[in-house]
C-alpha cells in the first residue's frame, strides 16, 4: 500500500430519528430545526441563522422532543419491528435552533402544544409592535407578518398602550433604525460582532423597553453594514438607498453576478421594468457565503445613468460628433481602420468584460493582424472577508481567452501612442484618460473607436463612439479569482440603440473580413469551448447558478475559511 495515499475520512456516525410519526437518520451532532429543513418540516425561527451562533432567544422554534424511557436495572429496553424504542414525550418543550438529534429521539413539529407555543410566543412579540405594515418597508418579505398569519391568534387581547421606542434613527451611513419594529432577534448584533468584526450593537434597558443601539461614539459604517438589513426578519433595518423606493413584490428577481471586484459574489437583481432597484447576495457557500461587501450591492445606479450611451455616434467633417445609424457608424470604424496597418493598432480591452467578448476581441485583433492587445489592470482595496485585491472581475477570463497577462503590454501601447508609431486605437469598455493616456497623445491619433456604456473624455475625443452593454444587460460568463466560471444573466434591458458588447465587436469583425457566423452568445461561448482548454465540454446553459471551477489558484477567501473553521468548531451550522 503506498505511503503516501490519502487517509479516508472518518465514517459519520448517524442515528435515527423520528419526526411527526416517520423515522430519518441524521449525522451524529445535526441540529434539531436543521434536522428538520432537510426532510422538508419548516420549523418557524427568528433568531436562528444557519451562518451566525444560536442564543436560542425568540423562541419561536420551540418544539415537542421526547426519548426512549430508561429501562430497570437489568431490564433490556423495548423495540418495535423496526428495531426503535418507544419514544417518551417529555412535558415542556425545547428550542430546536441549539439542540442537536441523538439516538431514537422524536421530535413533534406539528402537534397541539407546539401549536399553542407558537400562538404565545406570536402574541408575546405583537404586543408592543406597531401595526403599520402598509407603511413598513419589509412587507411582502417579513417574517413576522408571515408567521404572525401562520401561527399567530388572529386577534389581540392587549388593550394596554403600547410601549414607544425609537424610530427613523440614523445608526450609519447606509443603516437606517425603527426600533420600535425590532424583535431582538440579534442577528444584527451577531454578524456585526462573529462575521464583520465590529461589534458595534447591542441592545440597552432592559424588558419591554429594551432597544437596539449603537456604541457610543461608534456608527454602524464598516463595509458590510447592509448584510444587517437582508438578515433583518422584520422591518426594523432598512437601506437608506433603497427605503421607500419600491414595493418587493413589484420586482423582478434574476440572479447574476457582482462585478465589482475579483471576487464574483453571487446576487440576485431586483428590477422592475428597465430600473434597478437594489442588488441583494445569493448563497453560495462556495463564493461568498451569504454575505457581500456595501460596495459591490450599490454598484449599479450607472445602470440608468443620465450618462448612459444610448446611440451610436460618428464625428462629421467638423469635428463634433452627431448619432448615426448602427450601420454608418460601423462603416465609419472600418473605413478608418482599413486605412491602418496591423502594426499601427492598438486595441485596449477590459477584464471587466465577459469571456465571450474576450473572444471576440481576440478575433478582432486577428483580423486586424495586431498583436498590441492589453487590458487596463486595477488593484488594491482587497480586505480579509471577500473583496479580493484584484479589482477586475474577469483577469483570469484575460489570461486564459486572450492569453496574455493583465497590463503586460499596457506601457508598450502607452509609448507607441505618444511617439505616434500607433495611429489607431480601439477602446473598448475603458476610459483610456483614466488609464494613464494623455488626451493631446489620443488627440492625434488617426483612429479612436470607443465602446462603452457611459459618456467619458475618451468617448468625446473618439471618432466613433458605439453604445454597449452593461453586467446586468447581458448573458456570458467570468472567472473569478479563484478559478470558478460564473454566469451573468440579463435583469433589465438595454437603453436606446445600445447593442450588446459582443454583437458589436462581431460586426467590426465581419466588417473587416473576418467571417461571421455567430447568432448567439451561446455561439460564441461554443467556439471558445472549442479552443480554449478549460472551457472543453462545456456549455453556456451547463454553467449553473453556483458556477463550475475549472481552474486552480493560489486565492483564498478568508471570509469563507473562518467560516469553515467556526462550523468544524459546532459554532454554526454552516
Amino acid at each position: 500500500m503506498s505511503t503516501d495515499a490519502k487517509e479516508a475520512p472518518p465514517a459519520v456516525e448517524l442515528v435515527n430519528v423520528q419526526i411527526d410519526g416517520e423515522w430519518h437518520q441524521f449525522p451524529k451532532g445535526t441540529r434539531m430545526i436543521e434536522a428538520c429543513r432537510q426532510v422538508g418540516k419548516l420549523v418557524p425561527h427568528y433568531c436562528y441563522h444557519p451562518k451566525l451562533s444560536s442564543p436560542g432567544n425568540c423562541r419561536m422554534c420551540l418544539v415537542e422532543m421526547g426519548m426512549p424511557p430508561r429501562p430497570a436495572p437489568g431490564q433490556e429496553p423495548e423495540r418495535d419491528a423496526e428495531g426503535h424504542q418507544p419514544i417518551g414525550w417529555m412535558p415542556r418543550p425545547v428550542i430546536a435552533c441549539a439542540n442537536t438529534v441523538a439516538e431514537n429521539m422524536g421530535i413533534r413539529t406539528d402537534s397541539t402544544l407546539t401549536h399553542e407555543c407558537r400562538k404565545g410566543v406570536m402574541e408575546f412579540l405583537l404586543i408592543n409592535h406597531p401595526l403599520d405594515c402598509p407603511i413598513c418597508d419589509q412587507a411582502g418579505e417579513c417574517r413576522l407578518q408571515e408567521f404572525s398569519v401562520e401561527h399567530g391568534k388572529g386577534e389581540s387581547r392587549f388593550r394596554e398602550y403600547k410601549v414607544k421606542k425609537p424610530k427613523n434613527v440614523d445608526i450609519g451611513p447606509r443603516v437606517r433604525l425603527d426600533d420600535e419594529r425590532c424583535i431582538m432577534c440579534s442577528r444584527c448584533i451577531r454578524f456585526t460582532d462573529e462575521v464583520a468584526d465590529d461589534p458595534v450593537l447591542g441592545f440597552t434597558e432592559r424588558g419591554s423597553y429594551t432597544t437596539l443601539a449603537v456604541s457610543p461614539g461608534h456608527e454602524l459604517a464598516n463595509n458590510y453594514s447592509l448584510n444587517t438589513v437582508d438578515i433583518c426578519p422584520v422591518g426594523a433595518l432598512t437601506s437608506n438607498d433603497f427605503r421607500f423606493q419600491m414595493r418587493v413584490w413589484f420586482l423582478a428577481e434574476t440572479d447574476s453576478l457582482c462585478t465589482k471586484c475579483g471576487r464574483g459574489c453571487n446576487i440576485t437583481i431586483g428590477a422592475r421594468g428597465d430600473t434597478i432597484y437594489r442588488q441583494t447576495p445569493r448563497d453560495n457557500d462556495a463564493v461568498n457565503s451569504s454575505w457581500m461587501c456595501d460596495q459591490g450591492r450599490l454598484d449599479f445606479h450607472f445602470v440608468n445613468s443620465e450618462f448612459r450611451l444610448t446611440d451610436p455616434m460618428a464625428k462629421d467633417a467638423q469635428g463634433k460628433h452627431a448619432i448615426s445609424s448602427w450601420k454608418n457608424a460601423l462603416a465609419s470604424a472600418v473605413t478608418r481602420l482599413q486605412g491602418l496597418q496591423g502594426e499601427d493598432i492598438a486595441i485596449i480591452a477590459s477584464a471587466r468584460m465577459t469571456n465571450e467578448e474576450l473572444f471576440m476581441v481576440k478575433q478582432l485583433a486577428k483580423t486586424l493582424k495586431t498583436d498590441q492587445l492589453d487590458v487596463v489592470p486595477r488593484t488594491g482595496g482587497g480586505d480579509n472577508y471577500l473583496r479580493t485585491d484584484d479589482q477586475n472581475p474577469n483577469s483570469n477570463g484575460v489570461r486564459k481567452v486572450l492569453g496574455i497577462e493583465p497590463g503586460a503590454k499596457l506601457d508598450g501601447i502607452r509609448e507607441g501612442v505618444s511617439r505616434g508609431r500607433i495611429k489607431g486605437v480601439i477602446a473598448i469598455n475603458e476610459n483610456l484618460l483614466k488609464a494613464d493616456f494623455s488626451q493631446e497623445d489620443l488627440k492625434q491619433l488617426e483612429c479612436l473607436v470607443s465602446v462603452h456604456v457611459l459618456a467619458n473624455a475618451t468617448a468625446e475625443l473618439s471618432h466613433v463612439v458605439l453604445p454597449g452593454s452593461c453586467s446586468a444587460e447581458k448573458s456570458g460568463t467570468m472567472i473569478n479569482v479563484t478559478g470558478r466560471l460564473q454566469r451573468l444573466n440579463p435583469a433589465v434591458n438595454r437603453p436606446g440603440q445600445a447593442r450588446d458588447t459582443w454583437e458589436i465587436l462581431r460586426d467590426l469583425v465581419s466588417g473587416l473580413g473576418g467571417g461571421n457566423g455567430l447568432h448567439s452568445v451561446e455561439d460564441v461561448f461554443q467556439r471558445l469551448a472549442a479552443e480554449v482548454a478549460e472551457f472543453e465540454g462545456l456549455t453556456l446553459h451547463g454553467v449553473g447558478p453556483q458556477g463550475l471551477p475549472i481552474m486552480e489558484t493560489a486565492e483564498t477567501i478568508p471570509l469563507l475559511e473562518r467560516e469553515r473553521e467556526r462550523k468544524a468548531k459546532g459554532q454554526i451550522v454552516g
